[in-house]
């Protein structure tokens, strides 16, 4: 048992947690999970209760900061098992020397709230996390047994996502995917290097190798499902990783390299980012301040890039400050490559394959379909472009139509200047 001495007293760990209600844990619990982005989903198997048979179902659409096909957010109860861990990993508020009170539920107890919650539509599914107690196998199987009970025990069919822990012995990884839609394993920093400094208990050698674990056994998994219909089901929803930004030294070029090449190795569902937010009591070798939100926003952005538009890290960085090798912050990326390699401009709309009109700043993957079913019919001219885009404005110096060509346009030196809206000073009373 982890003894954990409150501060004028004996009391245990266990003596201490025993005191504290469940609802006092979930207020606890609940913040100290709000620090982990991935608990978004799509691509899970469907399931519903229809027929008395279960409790729940999943939706075709994402979870947790999403909406189903009908309108519906759907939210999960985010939380973890415990915030407290026996690592400690500078930038982690939960780490073994931090200040911060402490909790943690029974396996029991969280099965309990999933589906108290579920019962009153408050939720449509749970997303478990945890900090590391008495040993990673110890946590691991905690975690499995919540998966395990909801899906034997109570036949709880909504979605799952585990969080696991890359030192755990890998039969618990295997069981962890048989009960849970989607298992993450976080990478924590996009260098070797931050990872030592930061987090010197990790090991990346060890998360990648646990991440190529259940990439295996997804594939083996859904390879017997196509031969028998038997076959069980492994992590219908893929894995998931997450890099904190700002924590480290490392620019946007190294964080859109790792994450090309996670996606590439481990044939991963997402890569999400969490700008380092400064804790309290904060390690000396942490930044005093956090990065602008706005550079999580613009990797998101990359990370669409590389999933959906056909670029590569290498095309991406491209678009990055010479200098700073970050991306710019008062333009998107995909103008910012497009500022960068004019000679690919314009692309005429009426003849231009998709792979083209991808690329062009303004265009997305649902216009350019629309594009591409409307000039079956008819030549498009730039209104009817306009009537399938949000904005014209971005898309003029870069396209030609039926009736317009940008002519030395997309050749002046002003233009990223003329495609940038002017900073306006925000009005507190508007």
């Amino acid at each position: 048992m982890i003894e954990i001495v409150d501060r004028g007293s004996a009391r245990t760990y266990r003596e201490q947690m025993a005191q504290i209600s469940t609802r006092q844990k979930l207020e606890i619990l609940a913040d100290a999970a709000k620090y982990d982005a991935s608990c978004a989903s799509s691509g899970t198997a469907k399931r519903d209760s229809r027929g008395g048979k279960g409790i729940g179902s999943t939706e075709g659409m994402g979870i947790c900061h999403a909406y189903a096909p009908d309108g519906r957010c759907i939210s999960l109860l985010k939380i973890l098992l415990t915030n407290s861990c026996i690592f400690d990993c500078h930038y982690c508020i939960n780490r073994r020397s931090s200040d911060v009170r402490r909790a943690r539920f029974t396996a029991q107890e969280v099965v309990d709230l999933t589906l108290s919650f579920y019962r009153r539509n408050y939720i449509e599914g749970l997303f478990l996390s945890s900090g590391i107690i008495r040993s990673s196998d110890y946590t691991m199987e905690q975690l499995v047994e919540v998966a395990r009970s909801l899906r034997e025990d109570h036949d709880f069919r909504g979605y799952i996502h585990l969080k696991t822990i890359p030192d755990a012995d890998p039969e618990l990884l295997t069981l962890a995917g048989l009960y849970a839609d989607r298992l993450s394993i976080n990478v924590e920093l996009p260098t070797e290097t931050g990872l030592k400094r930061l987090a010197p208990e990790k090991d990346g050698g060890r998360i990648e190798g646990a991440m190529g674990q259940l990439k295996d056994e997804i594939e083996d998994k859904r390879d017997a499902k196509r031969k028998y219909r038997h076959a069980p089901k492994f992590a219908p929803a893929g894995q998931s990783t997450q890099m904190i930004v700002g924590a480290d030294a490392a620019d946007d070029r190294a964080i859109i390299a790792r994450a090309s090449n996670l996606y590439d190795r481990h044939k991963l569902r997402r890569v999400y980012y969490s700008a380092f937010s400064p804790i309290p009591s904060p390690s000396a070798v942490l930044p005093l301040k956090r990065p602008p939100l706005m550079r999580e926003h613009r990797l998101y952005q990359s990370d669409w890039m590389i999933r959906f538009y056909g670029y590569d890290a290498t095309e991406i960085a491209a678009a990055t400050d010479e200098a700073t090798g970050c991306l710019p912050l008062d333009i998107d990326p995909k103008l910012a490559w497009a500022l960068n390699h004019r000679a690919a401009f314009p692309v005429d709309v009426n003849r231009a394959p998709r792979e083209a009109l991808l690329r062009v700043p303004g265009l997305g993957v649902k216009a350019v379909d629309r594009i591409l079913m409307s000039r079956r019919h008819r030549r498009l001219r730039l209104d009817d472009v306009a009537r399938l885009t949000t904005s014209i404005r971005k898309l003029r110096p870069f396209l030609i139509a039926a009736d317009w060509r940008p002519v030395a346009l997309t050749d002046r030196a002003d233009l990223r200047t003329r495609l940038v809206p002017p900073a306006k000073q925000l009005d507190l009373f508007t």
